[in-house]
């Protein structure tokens, strides 16, 4: 029997187990409830840089000797940053978790950021940013939140740009690290083979250091979504839409019907987009729709990826099958995405290192893990009268996003696309490249 247990250090930290008996290795990692967003208007990208220079040397390890001293024992260890979070985890057998908490409280509580590293790891995001560049299917996204959110924080692309990256020195790194790397803001959690008084005394012993307050106020600027239009037109096979609207913050009553909206909407090969847009009419290889939410905000979304000539066809469709989302939605549908969220969600919990990214995730949120009964319940509250009201306060009532990449010379301007949705004259603020 799985159990998650649960201690606040003095220090503030807390610290969060799941044993999972069946298991020989444990996945840990520690969570901060900081990311890309929390940076300045001057430090677009810092959150990202400071990830990667966290493995970069200590005053114990080089950057060599953090490698090798986890793979000798076949471990693997590994970090991510996202718009509100950034996480360090590892995943070890489960004789060698003190050398991991060893390694991870080192990389976050002694990083030396050497400016000759600080020079190389530039470089390396700048081929990142190149790369990621390179992807339409990801800058079709950043150009979304970025027109979504206009000139803020929480719309701006995780990477950064080559000018700010290149322009952070180890100070201001040392300085976003002291306002946000506090243990007011931080979760250290293991699933898997794990005996939590053990871990909690490890951890305790370990993280003894980290600052319990930040030197200067973090920093969090509400989230105001503006809507509007990006196209760049490039000479690609396919072309990338992005069609989306203001979506529910985690902690907002709709947020659970949102996501079952989605799921009905474009969340797998019987959902309806799928089905119109792909099966009966053929007009593109990929569709699907997404929630995502934020602290105070959120995105719902269409993606699709097709050959230009099809897009004339293809945007009406899709705004219409968001349409009749707000006239009828069956019983039948509510059940199949019910059932589909709860086999993902029992599914990860198979995984200890997603176990483990869920617990975090939910500690961050909610300041509690969620029981899988509670989950489901939240689920089982939600009727066909909700889900059309959703959709018709979701596609109506919010102004639209649209961002769009590759040949678009066959895609019709803003207006003509949501008037059969709006049955009114929509007002984009454009961008265009």
């Amino acid at each position: 029997m799985m159990k998650v247990e649960c201690t606040r250090l003095p220090s503030g930290l807390t610290v969060v187990t799941e044993q999972m008996p069946h298991l020989e290795s444990v996945a840990l990692g520690v969570w901060i409830k900081s990311g890309s967003r929390n940076e300045t208007v001057g430090e677009h990208g810092i959150a990202h840089l400071l990830e990667h220079m966290a493995f970069k040397g200590t005053s114990r390890r080089t950057a060599r000797q953090i490698a090798e001293e986890i793979e000798n024992v076949g471990g693997e260890v590994n970090a991510a940053t996202s718009t509100e979070t950034t996480s360090y985890y590892a995943r070890v057998l489960k004789d060698h978790v003190p050398l991991a908490v060893d390694i991870l409280a080192d990389i976050l509580t002694e990083s030396s950021f050497d400016e000759e590293e600080l020079r190389r790891e530039k470089h390396v995001i700048l081929q990142e940013i190149g790369a990621a560049d390179d992807t339409p299917d990801d800058v079709v996204f950043d150009r979304f939140a970025e027109t979504a959110y206009r000139d803020q924080t929480v719309g701006r692309p995780i990477l950064g740009t080559p000018e700010t990256v290149m322009s952070f020195s180890a100070d201001q790194i040392r300085q976003y690290l002291g306002r946000n790397y506090t243990t007011d803001r931080m979760f250290v959690v293991a699933a898997g083979a794990v005996e939590h008084e053990a871990f909690v005394r490890q951890v305790e012993e370990r993280f003894s250091t980290l600052p319990r307050t930040p030197l200067t106020t973090p920093v969090l600027e509400t989230a105001i979504y503006t809507g509007g239009e990006s196209r760049e037109t490039r000479d690609l096979m396919d072309a990338q839409i992005l069609l989306g609207f203001e979506g529910k913050a985690y902690h907002a009553r709709d947020f659970y019907c949102s996501q079952i909206l989605a799921n009905i909407l474009g969340g797998g090969m019987s959902s309806r987009l799928f089905q119109e847009v792909r099966e009966h009419r053929g007009l593109c290889y990929s569709v699907y729709a997404f929630h995502w939410g934020f602290s105070d905000t959120g995105i719902f979304g269409v993606h699709a990826a097709t050959g230009g000539e099809n897009l004339p066809e293809l945007m009406p469709v899709i705004v219409d099958e968001l349409r009749k989302s707000s006239m009828n939605i069956e019983q039948q549908e509510i059940e199949r995405a019910r059932a589909q969220i709860r086999a993902q969600l029992l599914m990860g919990q198979e995984s200890p290192a997603a176990r483990a990214g869920q617990i975090a995730r939910q500690m961050m949120l909610y300041g509690r893990p969620i029981p899988n009964e509670e989950l489901m319940e939240r689920l089982s509250g939600i009727t066909i009268e909700r889900l059309t009201d959703l959709a018709g306060r979701l596609f109506f009532d919010t102004a639209p996003t649209l961002s769009a990449i590759g040949p678009l010379e066959q895609l019709a301007p803003m207006n003509d696309i949501l008037s059969s949705l709006t049955g009114k004259t929509v007002v984009a603020h454009a961008v265009a490249s």
